[in-house]
Order: structure tokens, then sequence, then C-alpha cells
């Protein structure tokens, strides 16, 4: 894989034998403002993510990492280059089917939870079904049984503001998994939690994400959770500039046969 740039080295791709491929990008750009403001996000951004994976994306700030996740959930139209996503394209897509295809395929977790205070968590988390036209009663029933599986089965009924941060951010992740996407984009989901929770974090979404064959890009800064990455891609100046293995397959199998996240 090499980047579009001449002045950017080859890019190793630490390739997951095996695996199909669920996310492939290939000479992406993206481009703010025009003229003289113009600034150049991504400079042809080559890169793929497999099934079942958890890959993170890492790299200072301003380098093109949330630009990147933003084009690869469909939330940010690219200006130039090819981006299927679970064989689709968006640029191919009218707004309304591209609406409809990410509210099925793609589940989303931010460092703010976003959660909203009024609401039981349960009804925070059943908001992406009903969103997809769900019934009430079987979005929060799939609700009740996704927070069950976080380990928050008996806090359904509780408002937000009753969890601590790692309560929050489990049901963030629940309410990010209960349409049951394919590819989950989670956007620095550690940054606001100590290192144990974030840590306990971590090891929930492999766990979850092992469970249900999930494709994981994880944009962070928190160089405590790159152990749980099977690949950890580098970003610089709006270039993929290297892609390493990581050790997360080994910290899913120890997670697995501890009950690890439980």
């Amino acid at each position: 894989m090499t980047s579009a740039s001449t002045n950017v080295p080859a890019v190793p791709t630490a390739a997951s034998p095996g695996r199909e491929i669920a996310v492939r990008c290939r000479a992406v750009t993206k481009t703010y403002g025009t003229g003289n403001s113009a600034v150049k996000a991504l400079r042809g951004v080559d890169i793929d993510v497999h099934s079942g994976e958890l890959l993170m994306l890492v790299g200072p700030s301003g380098c093109g990492k949330t630009t990147l996740i933003s084009v690869i959930a469909g939330v940010l139209d690219r200006d130039g280059g090819e981006c299927t996503v679970l064989g689709e394209d968006y640029a191919r897509m009218r707004s309304d089917a591209k609406t409809t295809f990410r509210g099925r395929n793609v589940g989303f977790v931010f460092q703010a939870f976003n959660l909203i205070p009024t609401l039981t968590i349960a009804e925070n988390v059943s908001v992406p079904m009903l969103i997809n036209g769900s019934p009430r009663t079987a979005a929060m029933k799939a609700a009740k049984d996704m927070l069950a599986q976080v380990g928050l089965g008996e806090r359904v009924n509780d408002i937000p503001s009753r969890l601590s941060g790692g309560q929050q951010q489990r049901v963030a992740i629940a309410r990010a998994l209960v349409h049951q996407p394919r590819l989950l984009v989670c956007d620095e989901p550690t940054s606001a939690l100590d290192h144990v929770t974030g840590q306990k974090v971590m090891e929930l979404l492999r766990q979850v994400a092992s469970a249900h064959e999930l494709s994981l890009v994880v944009v962070t800064h928190d160089q405590r959770i790159f152990e749980f990455a099977d690949r950890i891609a580098e970003m610089d100046d709006g270039h993929i500039m290297r892609i390493t293995a990581g050790s997360g397959h080994k910290v899913a199998a120890h997670g697995a046969a501890t009950g690890a996240g439980r």
C-alpha cells in the first residue's frame, strides 16, 4: 500500500490474513475551505479495515484522524479518491439512502457520551432503533438486553447522572451496538476516563466486537490502550505514515480465558 505522495514512504499493511475487507480507502482526499485559507486534511489516504478487527488511528492533533473516520462513517463527503464501506460507496448514494445505510450499519462511540439527561439509560440506548423505525416495545427490549450485555442490566431505569463516567461510556457503547451495526467508529472513547476505567471500556469493546464480529476503528491519543489494537495506523499531515501489527488478539484471548470485561 503506498501513499499518493512521493514524499511519503510506502506504507506496510500489517495485513490480517484470511479476513474480508470491511472498509477500503484509496487515495482519499479532503480539503476544508478554498484559496489561501484551504486546509488539506487528507492528502491521498490508503487504508483497509478488516472484518472483525480493531484498528486504531493515532497521531498528533490536526493530522486528519477525525476527518478520516468521518469519511468512513459517511458523515463527511470526501473530495477525491475511492472509499467503499461494506461493499458500498457513499458517493453513489442519495442523501436518504446514505442516512438509511449509516443508520443500519454504523455505530458511533464518542469521547463525550452524548446521553440525553432526561431519559433513562434504556431509553437512551433505544434511540437508534427508534430512528430506524422499530416499534417502541421492541426497541426497549433490545436496549435492555444490550445493557445486560455491558453489565448494566440492573440500572436500566436510572438516568445518566446517577452513573459514573465509566458506566455512562458503557451506556454509549450499548447504544452504538443496539441496532447490530457491522462497523463501529470510536472517537477518543477513553480520553475522559481514568486508566482503570479506560482499560475496562476497551476490554468491553473487544469482547462485544468479537461476539458480534464487528469491525472497529478507534481514534485515540491514549497510548495506554494501544495494546488492544489488532493494527495501529499512524497518521501525520493527512497521510497514513505506517501501519503496524498490534497485540489485540492476544489481549482478547487472555480476556476470554480469564473472563475479563464481565
